[in-house]
């Protein structure tokens, strides 16, 4: 094992840390190692440095009587022969500790050292101070016949240490339970729109689609021109978006975080899945009809610059103001934000962007919500929560069940992860959609 030095005065400090059955077993190790004889020894040093001191005090009484002061050098010689007696007078009180009690602790010490011994076994590990003890004992009485002065190092072999075989099989690493799970998106296009519940397989509403406005001055006795208004019956049916995983029984009993787990991958898959059709969904089979298929196509005002990214995001907002709308954000690709965001002018400052601070995406006024969702090079404008309604029939649900296919017999499980919705339009001219190609 690996040696540690000790210094004297830490020897003092650590032997009654020590079990008293350590000085003992120390004794059946070596019988050098003996603290009867230690203290006897300690004590007989005492006794001669006790003598010391009063001569030391006697000569520097008479020093004062004589000279009226006392020498340095006798004034040195009794700090010193103090400090001495001080430190001796300590190792004894620690010796007298480790041998109170050790009567009782005799046999049943002993019978455990036999035992050890008889089954071929290694010795035992002993903690610093019982180590200091059945090693050190002769440096010990070398730095008492020295007069107890300098310093005392005590190599220690049998110290437990965070090596394998000795305290390292204790040793255990920190666990941190929570797993680290792949990145998720942020989901914004939802709230964009207003929301509304049913209870119901298809929502229904009623949608103008004509006005014919004859309103006008009217002379006296002339004839009122007539208006003409249209509304139709619209619908949208709910659909169903879902998805499943397969779990052995074993698996779910063992890993107490799995059902957990899964059930929150499940619900953002079905989250994720339900910005993908509300903003691009085709409307084919199961699939949600979405915002941009429905939404009004760009068509840039004549006369106007249209070179730019920024050109042409302001030709949409002037595109649904004239549809009598007011756009309040922009959705764009983050590749596409980034691309506005880094422009500069002649003199190479940033137009929008402030690498020095942080703000929220403006552009022409409108908030900018940046989404993955939306493919690069595309975009998309307009009062949103004015164009569409995005109704829950039944929001997100994990069900559990062992009745799926072969499950009963084979110890399987499985999730499923389902929500059901419809998405209303009802004012597609609020909204505009379009591209960043130019001729």
């Amino acid at each position: 094992m690996k040696k540690s030095m000790m210094p004297a005065m830490a020897v003092a400090a650590m032997i009654p840390a020590a079990p008293s059955s350590a000085v003992l077993l120390s004794g059946l190790r070596n019988e050098a190692a003996d603290p009867e004889r230690l203290l006897r020894e300690v004590n007989q040093k005492l006794d001669s440095l006790n003598g010391e001191v009063k001569q030391t005090a006697e000569d520097a009484l008479r020093q004062a009587k004589q000279a009226g002061d006392v020498s340095q050098e006798t004034k040195r010689q009794a700090d010193q022969l103090l400090t001495e007696q001080n430190t001796l007078k300590q190792t004894a009180d620690k010796i007298t500790e480790q041998l109170e009690g050790q009567s009782a602790q005799l046999l049943e010490l002993s019978q455990s050292v036999a035992a050890g011994a008889g089954r071929g076994g290694s010795a035992a590990v002993m903690t610093m101070g019982q180590a200091a003890l059945a090693e050190g004992s002769e440096q010990i009485k070398a730095f008492l016949d020295n007069g107890a002065k300098g310093s005392l190092q005590i190599p220690v072999n049998n110290a437990v240490t965070s090596a394998s075989g000795s305290g390292g099989g204790l040793i255990t690493g920190d666990e941190e339970r929570a797993p680290v799970n792949m990145a998720r998106r942020r989901l914004r296009i939802v709230n964009l729109l207003s929301r509304g519940r049913t209870g119901s397989n298809l929502v229904t509403f009623r949608k103008q689609v004509l006005r014919t406005d004859g309103t006008a001055a009217i002379a006296e006795g002339g004839t009122y021109p007539a208006s003409s208004f249209g509304w139709e019956k619209s619908d949208a049916k709910v659909k169903k978006i879902g998805a499943v995983t397969n779990i052995t029984e074993e698996t779910m009993a063992d890993a107490d975080q799995l059902q957990t787990e899964i059930d929150v991958e499940l619900r953002y898959g079905l989250d994720l899945e339900e910005e993908k059709q509300i903003l691009a969904g085709d409307g084919i089979g199961e699939n949600l009809h979405g915002l941009i298929p429905n939404a009004t196509a760009f068509a840039a005002a004549a006369g106007l610059p249209n070179q730019t990214r920024i050109d042409r995001l302001r030709l949409a907002v002037l595109q649904v103001v004239l549809a009598d709308y007011i756009p309040t954000a922009f959705v764009l690709n983050p590749l596409d934000w980034a691309a506005i965001d880094l422009l500069k002018d002649a003199e190479g400052r940033y137009i929008f962007g402030n690498p020095h601070a942080q703000s929220t995406p403006l552009l022409w006024g409108k908030d900018v919500v940046e989404s993955a969702t939306m493919s690069q090079n595309e975009w998309l404008t307009g009062d949103l929560e004015m164009a569409a309604t995005y109704y829950d029939r039944s929001e997100a649900e994990v069900l559990i069940s062992s009745e799926h296919d072969q499950n009963f017999v084979e110890d399987m499980l499985t999730m499923k992860a389902r929500k059901r919705a419809a998405l209303a339009h009802k004012r597609p001219a609020a909204m505009v959609a379009g591209d960043f190609t130019f001729a």
